[in-house]
């Protein structure tokens, strides 16, 4: 048997797209559970590590077998009822890319690696940031993620500011750094700053508002405290969506004051970025132009699969100063170093070709399907929270920013610590039964539920019918 026969992977690469054509049918139709929920030594005793040593007499039947229990099994993200994480239900054309882009396999370390791939991606980064207002000459890479993204834009934030040679120095070549964040920032800030060696007191955390928004106020005393603490600032970071809440910090304020204090103004803007997008809703976003680097998922509200991040920057050329080495198999001196080698850029060498689903469907589906993706999940999010609002059992946290939504069932009669605990049942409830998809996050130390609406086909009858599942189960 060739492992490599064409015949072969064309019937079942017709019966595979029948198989997710059915799927997306059946799921679009909310159809089934969202979630088909096992507990882990389910699938451990299913999928086991018992492998034969020659190939199956029916290859076409058992490998079509399998990969439909395995759409079976998994998590139901087309599914309208799924609103939980920031994970989108991907636009089924970029699904067919990443077909194309696992077949091809072309890394993009260096150009002739991948020539059509880098090519859209300094196309696709350069749309993205006239998108949010930047200068010419701004620029970038596409990583693995937003918590790569942030890592990235960091290190270049630390070649621009620290005043030392940290990458071939290393973290103590110079005084201890940190950077400014609001306190309800991503894990993966404090994450990065302790991977580049600056320890706990890396990240100086800046007071929230009570819609979770950075005080920036209270950003000269967080500055003069990093400082009395013997850190040198470098940097302050903000969000535009954060992840708890979706807040936007006031961007402006912040930008202002990394202007007088010449530090780097890094925006995570992983899941509202996107809102740049949106003619009704960019306004949220304003003052992002004036940042020295975003972070941006694509994965998120722009429909792609993950993963997909772009790190933007201001000035292009800061780019290269995250990864400032050099590797002589790979490449070949200065001439190299414009866009072309995007391993001199990012974390990883072999990457694939991220920036092929983005660039098609933008080119064949145009950029109004994303805008209105955006418009209408925010739109959504605000009529949610008038209904929350208007019912006598429901409680909302905070008026939603973009189109993440927390708040809670408050039967009557209940304390604080029975309600926290509520929540917890209910959404573990609604989850197993495989109703919905949401989760939960803690807020001020009290519990709420939490939706993300970021499935285009996700309604206003799904939320009513989500209310009316929470009221069943309690």
């Amino acid at each position: 048997m060739d492992a490599y026969d064409s015949e072969t992977f064309r019937r079942l690469g017709h019966h595979l797209v029948d198989t997710l054509a059915d799927h997306l049918a059946r799921t679009t139709r909310r159809e089934g559970p969202v979630l088909p929920w096992a507990p882990p030594e389910t699938h451990i005793a299913g999928f086991p590590a018992e492998f034969p040593e020659e190939p199956s007499a029916d290859v076409l039947g058992q490998a079509s077998a399998l990969l439909s229990r395995v759409v079976d099994a998994s998590h139901h993200l087309h599914h309208p009822r799924y609103v939980g994480h920031q994970v989108s239900s991907p636009l089924p054309l970029a699904a067919l890319c990443d077909f194309i882009s696992s077949f091809l396999n072309n890394g993009m370390a260096v150009y002739e690696m991948g020539p059509v791939a880098t090519a859209m991606e300094h196309n696709v980064l350069g749309w993205m940031a006239r998108v949010l207002g930047m200068p010419e000459g701004a620029g970038g890479v596409l990583t693995s993620g937003g918590s790569a993204g942030n890592l990235t834009a960091l290190l270049a934030a630390r070649q621009a500011k620290a005043g030392f040679d940290a990458w071939n120095g290393g973290a103590s070549a110079g005084p201890p750094l940190t950077v400014l964040v609001p306190e309800t920032a991503h894990y993966c800030l404090a994450r990065a700053t302790r991977v580049m060696g600056w320890g706990a007191g890396g990240v100086t955390p800046v007071p929230v508002d009570a819609h979770y928004r950075l005080r920036p106020e209270s950003l000269e005393e967080a500055l003069a405290s990093a400082r009395r603490a013997g850190r040198h600032p470098i940097a302050v970071v903000a969000s535009a969506g954060s992840t708890s809440t979706g807040a936007f910090d006031p961007l402006e304020a912040v930008a202002d004051f990394c202007e007088k204090h010449a530090l780097w103004f890094h925006v995570d803007g992983a899941h509202g970025a996107s809102t740049a997008l949106s003619p009704r809703y960019r306004h949220q976003v304003k003052g992002i132009e004036r940042a020295d680097s975003v972070v941006w998922d694509a994965h998120k509200m722009m429909l792609m699969p993950a993963l997909i991040t772009a790190v933007l920057f201001r000035e292009g050329q800061r780019s290269f100063e995250a990864f400032a080495q050099e590797a002589s198999y790979l490449f070949h001196g200065e001439a190299h170093r414009p866009w072309n080698d995007v391993a001199l850029r990012t974390l990883e060498c072999t990457k694939e070709m991220m920036a092929l689903k983005l660039y098609t469907c933008l080119k064949v589906l145009g950029t109004r399907v994303f805008a209105d993706a955006v418009t209408g999940s925010f739109d959504l999010a605000r009529r949610f929270a008038e209904r929350l609002t208007a019912a006598g059992d429901f409680e909302l946290a905070l008026w939603p920013d973009c189109n993440i939504v927390c708040f809670r069932h408050t039967p009557r009669g209940l304390s604080e610590t029975e309600l926290d605990a509520l929540q917890v049942r209910l959404r573990d409830t609604l989850v197993t039964r495989g109703d919905f998809y949401l989760v939960r996050t803690t807020l001020a130390g009290r519990v709420w539920l939490r939706t993300t609406l970021i499935n285009p086909h996700t309604t206003d009858a799904d939320l009513e019918s989500l209310l009316e599942a929470l009221r069943r189960a309690a």
